[in-house]
């Protein structure tokens, strides 16, 4: 920790803040005895959160509004920053996603935990789906990590020494698709992933979701999700009660779940699109003219806050005309946006940077005063999420203000130390976006290039179409990450660096093999296909199991054991396709088989007909014309 100062506080500390100091002594070098700068506390007033590090000779008085504001300043003093600090959010929070794979252990939950509040951060949000145990319901949570009760309540008293309010994040009508597939839930079943609406079952299940985060939780707020119910009422619900208009269905639901939440003392909040969705036979959420009905309005429960998510757009425009829908409709929205950690294996800093900037502005401008930051798990959460850990400091940072990458370097690199914001912001560009030379731009994902069949390469051929030259830029991309990345690929303070840098390894021997192979087949060179399947196909295999086995590791470092296996199942089909390509190699060059159709497939049928041409020919049969 090259950059960090030594704090001592005294027995004047503020009562409110003890908890704060002395859970963060666990890590940080915090003390109230010993050499260093002596740090004093003054409360002082201010909307949103205030968060002010004013430097004197071996003194720094810390000016705050709230406990997040003093965090935030112990974090400042901490990397030897002088700041005048404010944001207008009287909440800042994440939302994480622990329900698509990966649930996050309590430990690694509270580490995050001293991280975000020393960025200033006073909310978290646990998306878990099914992700927690159920008293009555043995199948709800079964091997998918569930969180006990107890692990819960013990995060939330951590969190709330932070000063973080802990929220539970559920769905109580959707996206629970991974409890309706046991029979136990048929009853209550809708649709594949939608729950059947006025069923007495379905009104159970959810009164015992309510009841476990009421007694989990101290505060009394609860996300019940119910967005993208895009097929609702239309599976047995339909059957058994035929046709009616989903506005009904989904605020008589609605209207039910905010009872249960009012019996156990819970303030509930959804997502807002289904009724944007609703209003137009696209179901396009950011649609901004298609009318909503006013009954429909009506009818929408005045105590339940509504959460307008948004981590696409990348003009202040479109944010400000929802938050006004959001308006119209008779809420005050509460801000969802996004760090970007879905369908990536790194944290993606360039897409969060483009959709952050403009949300912010026109929250800033609309007054908007909740705001929290998704941080999704969509196709199996198989990104580092440590790695994102530089989003939540950049992100932190812009909704206080800053736009100093230097400054949020510091703070990051001094608050996660041994790492560095610079590796991490260069190994998030695994990801990149490519112009197909036409002046549209499209974007080359290293999860869907490791994970692309080696003989059938669809990922490939597609960007291949877009760009025919599309592997050579990325040759030259990833080579010159990999120098950016390995230097301090052992720095473990956040995001695993060793892991990016297989990753780009990988990938490089995967476009290696796509470029080869395709040109050594089309030009019927037997020599070099046989030298891909003895040596390039096997390095590419040690590329994946080198993967793999730094895939296992963090995994096992951070989350609990469930829904690896579904990882591991991709990286071992990719192996076993590996073999099976150098297997078909060796079968056409023997002449066990006369054609290799995977390639075949893929190439334009002159070139198609060339090859088959060469074998009839060898073997004096008919020639194709």
């Amino acid at each position: 920790m090259e950059q960090i100062s030594k704090l001592i506080w005294n027995e004047e500390l503020p009562e409110e803040l003890l908890d704060l100091v002395r859970t963060l002594e666990e890590e940080y070098p915090i003390s109230d005895s010993g050499r260093g700068l002596k740090v004093s506390f003054k409360r002082v007033a201010g909307d949103g959160i205030v968060s002010n590090v004013i430097r004197s000779r071996g003194a720094v008085t810390i000016e705050y509004n709230s406990v997040a504001g003093a965090a935030r300043g112990i974090g400042s003093a901490l990397s030897r920053l002088e700041t005048q600090e404010s944001t207008p959010f009287k909440t800042l929070g994440i939302m994480l996603d622990v329900s698509r794979n990966m649930v996050m252990k309590i430990e690694h939950l509270k580490e995050w935990m001293r991280r975000l509040a020393l960025c200033g951060y006073n909310m978290v949000m646990l998306y878990t789906e099914d992700t927690y145990e159920l008293e009555d319901y043995p199948k709800f949570g079964y091997m998918r990590g569930a969180y006990s009760i107890e692990e819960i309540q013990a995060l939330d008293s951590y969190a709330s020494k932070l000063g973080i309010e802990l929220v539970g994040c559920i769905q109580t009508l959707g996206h629970l698709e991974q409890i309706n597939h046991y029979v136990e839930f048929a009853p209550s079943r809708d649709t594949r992933s939608v729950l059947m609406v006025d069923a007495p079952e379905t009104e159970k299940l959810i009164d015992s979701m309510i009841k476990f985060w009421s007694e989990a939780l101290s505060s009394r707020r609860i996300h019940i999700g119910m967005d993208e119910t895009h097929d609702l009422g239309r599976g047995r619900f339909m059957d058994h009660k035929g046709y009616e208009r989903s506005f009904d269905i989904f605020n008589r639901h609605l209207a039910k779940v905010r009872d249960i939440c009012k019996k156990h003392g819970m303030e509930p909040m959804i997502w807002s699109d289904m009724f944007f969705r609703m209003s137009n036979p696209q179901q396009n959420y950011y649609d901004f003219v298609s009318p909503i009905p006013e009954d429909v309005k009506a009818a929408i429960p005045r105590d339940v806050q509504l959460v307008y998510w948004d981590y696409y757009h990348t003009d202040e425009e479109s944010y400000s005309k929802m938050i006004q829908r959001h308006r119209d409709l008779g809420f005050e929205p509460v801000m969802g946006s996004g760090i970007w950690t879905w369908t990536k294996l790194w944290y993606d800093h360039n897409t969060t940077r483009t959709t952050v900037d403009p949300c912010l502005a026109a929250c800033r401008k609309a007054k908007v005063s909740e705001l929290f930051f998704t941080m999704w798990g969509d196709d199996g959460a198989y990104c580092n999420y440590d790695s994102s850990l530089a989003g939540i400091f950049y992100a932190g940072d812009a909704a206080f203000g800053s736009n100093d990458s230097e400054l949020t370097a510091r703070r990051f690199d001094t608050l996660c130390a041994p790492t560095s914001y610079e590796a991490h912001i260069a190994a998030s560009e695994l990801d990149v976006r490519l112009d197909d030379g036409n002046g549209n731009n499209f974007m080359v994902q290293a999860a869907m290039l490791i994970w692309d069949d080696p003989l059938q390469a669809i990922v490939c051929e597609n960007y291949a179409r877009r760009d025919p030259e599309f592997d050579l830029k990325l040759l030259d991309h990833y080579e010159e990450l990999l120098c950016r990345v390995l230097p301090v690929f052992d720095a473990d303070g956040a995001g695993d660096l060793e892991l990016a840098a297989d990753i780009a390894e990988l990938v490089i021997k995967k476009l290696e093999l796509y470029g080869a192979l395709r040109t050594a087949y089309k030009e019927g060179d037997i020599v070099a296909l046989r030298e891909i399947a003895v040596k390039l196909i096997p390095s590419v295999i040690s590329a994946a199991t080198e993967f793999d086995s730094e895939f296992r590791a963090q995994w096992h470092a951070v989350a609990k054991p469930f829904g690896l296996e579904r990882i591991q199942a991709r990286n071992a089909a990719l192996i076993a396709r590996l073999e099976e390509t150098a297997l078909r190699i060796n079968e056409y060059i023997s002449g066990a088989i006369e054609l290799i159709e995977e390639l075949e497939m893929s190439l334009p049928r002159s070139v198609a007909y060339e090859s088959i041409n060469r074998y009839a020919k060898a073997s004096a049969g008919t020639v194709i014309i």
